[in-house]
């Protein structure tokens, strides 16, 4: 049974210069979308109650609260989901906010990446330092009790100094979440044709993120970049289980099944009941994606469990990359977790368990 919905709105005012993910100012589209989005939704959800709901983007504030109640109305959930909404701080108003919690929506993520005035402007963002606090206050007046802020290090013209002091603003605003992204640039973002000058290099990215976890120690540490109170969405993507992908070039997962919708915008807004890639997961690759997902979280993984699910021996399969990489595992009462060191190096270890 599929218990959690991802939904991507796809729209922003303008793309910002970090950004390759599938967005795009075109919001004189957005009627057609939304109604090809119903038809998605309508065609797919077999009407479980979810327990959790999550508006991505894009710029899901964007759209207006009517809009964001129709499609919450073609689905079933309960005061006890957890509701979130991405948001960006630069036209929110207290009665926007009124309205995000008047239709059920508890939780908000804002878009804050840092409060420099000056490498807000260089990344391409909107807002100001300014509107991000004004946004944390609304919404705490409002009575949202699941507040969320992302940061990015490794920004142009970013030193640790700047972003110590972006934490320590963030922690001072009372919110319940921090998540924290080092900044990649990709094929398809601004940046990635005309680069930025003064990035701060891998090592001054690694020394900001252990700042981060010196910082942030008030808050549970449970996934690698996630910091707070634990977004039960997020985790249901980290434990693996099933999800829906609706919306232009969402993915989703439902019964060893991974799919993924149009990237296109024409393309999903005439037929958006066909997913674009459809992959079955064989045994060998369910496992892959039970380590590589469950070694995000901080309490890592369930040997026994997956020893169980999987009839294999965890210890004996892989015991040739525990010891390799022994010094950056951590033995824990359920299996293993990386420790901080592991982490800084994730992405090398996790590798040589797909092979």
């Amino acid at each position: 049974m599929v218990k959690n919905a991802y939904i991507h709105i796809p729209f922003c005012k303008q793309k910002c210069n970090y950004c390759s993910f599938v967005s795009f100012p075109a919001l004189e589209s957005k009627t057609e979308y939304l109604k090809a989005l119903q038809k998605e939704i309508t065609h797919y959800y077999k009407g479980e109650t979810l327990e959790t709901i999550y508006f991505g983007g894009g710029t899901p504030s964007l759209l207006t609260i009517e809009e964001i109640k129709n499609i919450l109305n073609l689905l079933n959930f309960t005061k006890h989901t957890e509701t979130t909404v991405e948001l960006n701080p630069e036209t929110l108003t207290q009665e926007y906010l009124d309205g995000l919690k008047s239709i059920g929506i508890n939780r908000i993520s804002l878009g804050c990446q840092t409060f420099d005035n000056d490498i807000l402007k260089l990344i391409g963002r909107r807002h100001s330092s300014q509107q991000v606090q004004n946004t944390v206050k609304y919404a705490k007046k409002t009575g949202f009790k699941n507040i969320s802020i992302d940061f990015i290090y490794g920004l142009p013209e970013q030193t640790i100094e700047g972003f110590e002091k972006d934490l320590k603003l963030g922690i001072s605003l009372g919110v319940q979440h921090i998540s924290l992204y080092g900044l990649k640039i990709d094929e398809g973002c601004y940046f990635y044709k005309n680069m930025p000058k003064n990035l701060p290099d891998e090592d001054l990215q690694a020394d900001m993120y252990l700042k981060a976890v010196e910082i942030l120690k008030n808050f549970n540490h449970y996934e690698i970049s996630n910091f707070g109170i634990p977004s039960r969405h997020n985790l249901n993507y980290w434990n693996n289980n099933n999800y829906y992908g609706f919306g232009l070039a969402a993915h989703g997962y439902v019964n060893n099944v991974r799919y993924s919708n149009a990237s296109n915008l024409n393309d999903y807004i005439k037929n958006p009941t066909i997913h674009a890639s459809s992959t079955t997961l064989n045994l060998k690759e369910q496992l892959e994606e039970e380590i590589f997902l469950g070694f995000r979280k901080m309490e890592g993984i369930d040997i026994k469990g997956i020893n169980k699910k999987f009839n294999i021996d965890f210890e004996k399969k892989y015991s040739g990359i525990l010891n390799k990489y022994n010094d950056f595992f951590i033995k824990t009462p359920k299996g293993y977790a990386l420790n901080i060191k592991g982490i800084l190096i994730s992405n090398t270890i996790l590798a040589e368990f797909l092979q």
